[in-house]
């Protein structure tokens, strides 16, 4: 894609802005005291704050820019796995989240050692940070494309930018700040979207109508339901309906990045309507997204994607077909305002795993080690903030190699997909946690390692990575169902071998 360069005048607003979100995080967390109230905001946040910063840290750029592209080629079957979002939001609320609310947690991983014991916990959260911060390289990397095209200025550089941007607020303002300024970005991003939608509708003969004519007439897969029972497939109904249930259940009620923000809710039913009310904003939201993808296969009439590709003759990957439309089909000032929208939705999710990343090192690993003095007073916010610009060199230099690989697949998909490796292990260890009295310690230590090195080798086998033909005969949607049930089999299994009521006193 060529290059479009901004004006002065527009880059400098673009400027001010991301000065002012710093200012504003840095105001908001004045006043903060110790870890308690720079990680979890003293556990006062509203309800209604944190189900939106929860939309926030999900959605992402990745999700901003890829989804529309996934779009362009699948039309509305993305939908059927924001159903499950939907299902497995309810269910973890009910299922798992009132454990949270009893005692005095600072992770999802210390409802872990309550039951089994140190090493469970130290164990589930150095998987969580191993693959939470490769995903989130990922998310950081997807946005850097097109702005780079836009400011006209090296890749790398635009996600030195943006990892520098998100930083500073994370770093100054702590959760509070994240929870506070996720509102204003996410109203930003769907704004942008919204306008880049109208355009599209605007300038296509009969507007809406006149799209999903087009796209039914080419071919185009425009419907919202598939219900063939094929595993290969990722947009099915079935793969949505329980793949999309059991991964929101795993990356919602197992998962750091959103158990943070519920645990700064001050109660359970806050926390559960912040977490139930997000899936329907979700799915809301990705209405529109898939719409702006199936809007752009009629725009470039249904343009060929395939590596090699460029310009007129098609695009080298679906993350190519978003950008393409922002930077060189739209008036200056609207692509401005949707690169703020990237700005906007890549430092949502990027302050969010800054910030829970920094959190499960600190408390699940550096505290316990240190000592409890580690996280009390000034010492614990100094070690916060350091802990998080320790994982934001970590992320930019993880997102620059990221985008100098070649992806054919969609870069949410891939993302979605290197969390699911872990995530059925993770929410398998918690169900055990709840059900499985006989269960010990290095039961579920086993049960995590097996379900992660099992559905890690599904994964780099789908991608050709290693010599697996059946791994491609598996969608990246089941593998949070197939980790978990694997986890919780191989658990129950091997806590077979306990008396009744063994597993409770065996904390270690």
């Amino acid at each position: 894609m060529e290059t479009l360069r901004i004006g002065l005048p527009t880059l400098l607003l673009i400027v001010v802005y991301l000065a002012g979100i710093n200012v504003l995080g840095a105001w908001i967390g004045r006043g903060q005291k110790d870890a308690r109230e720079y990680f979890l905001g003293s556990h006062a946040m509203p309800w209604w704050a944190v189900m939106g910063s929860i939309v926030a840290t999900e959605t992402s750029a990745l999700t901003f820019l890829s989804v529309p592209g996934d779009a362009y080629r699948t039309g509305f079957l993305f939908l059927q796995l924001v159903f499950g979002y939907v299902v497995g939001r309810i269910a973890i609320s009910f299922i798992l989240l009132p454990s949270y609310f009893q005692g005095e947690l600072s992770t999802a991983y210390a409802l872990l050692e309550k039951r089994f014991g140190a090493v469970a916990r130290r164990f589930t959260s150095t998987l969580f940070m191993f693959t939470r911060v490769l995903a989130a390289s990922v998310r950081l990397a997807v946005p850097a494309i097109p702005i780079a095209l836009l400011v006209g200025v090296p890749v790398w550089c635009a996600v030195l930018a943006l990892a520098g941007a998100t930083a500073l607020y994370t770093f100054l303002g702590g959760i509070k700040a994240v929870i506070w300024i996720d509102l204003i970005q996410v109203f930003i991003y769907i704004s942008g979207a919204v306008l880049a939608l109208w355009f599209l509708v605007a300038g296509s003969p009969g507007g809406l109508h006149g799209i999903l004519s087009f796209a039914s007439a080419s071919g185009h897969p425009a419907r919202l339901f598939d219900f063939h029972l094929d595993f290969s497939k990722p947009y099915t109904f079935w793969a949505g309906l329980l793949g999309g249930a059991f991964l929101t259940m795993a990356s919602h009620g197992a998962d750091q990045l959103i158990v943070q923000r519920l645990l700064a809710c001050r109660t359970l039913k806050d926390a559960q309507r912040a977490l139930i009310g997000s899936g329907f904003l979700v799915l809301v939201q990705m209405t529109l997204f898939v719409t702006i993808g199936v809007g752009l296969f009629s725009f470039f009439h249904g343009r060929p994607i395939s590596p090699g590709l460029s310009g007129a003759s098609g695009f080298g990957s679906p993350d190519e077909v978003f950008p393409t439309y922002i930077v060189r089909h739209l008036p200056p000032l609207l692509s401005a305002y949707l690169v703020a929208g990237m700005f906007s939705a890549a430092m949502c999710s990027e302050s969010s795993a800054l910030n829970s990343l920094a959190s499960a090192l600190a408390n699940d690993i550096v505290g316990p080690l240190a000592g409890p003095q580690a996280l009390e007073g000034r010492r614990g916010l100094k070690l916060g903030r350091s802990l998080t610009l320790f994982w934001t060199v970590a992320l930019a230099l993880l997102a620059i190699g990221f985008s100098r690989l070649a992806q054919s697949q969609p870069a949410v998909q891939v993302a979605l997909g290197l969390l699911s490796v872990t995530a059925g292990g993770l929410l398998g260890a918690f169900l055990l946690a709840l059900f499985a009295r006989r269960a010990r310690q290095a039961d579920v230590l086993w049960a995590i390692g097996c379900s992660a090195a099992a559905m890690m080798s599904l994964w780099l086998g789908s991608r050709g990575w290693i010599d697996w033909p059946f791994a491609r005969q598996i969608a990246w949607p089941w593998y949070s169902l197939l980790g978990s049930a694997l986890a919780v089999g191989l658990g129950m299994l091997l806590s077979l071998r306990h008396p009744a009521g063994a597993g409770r006193s065996s904390r270690r």
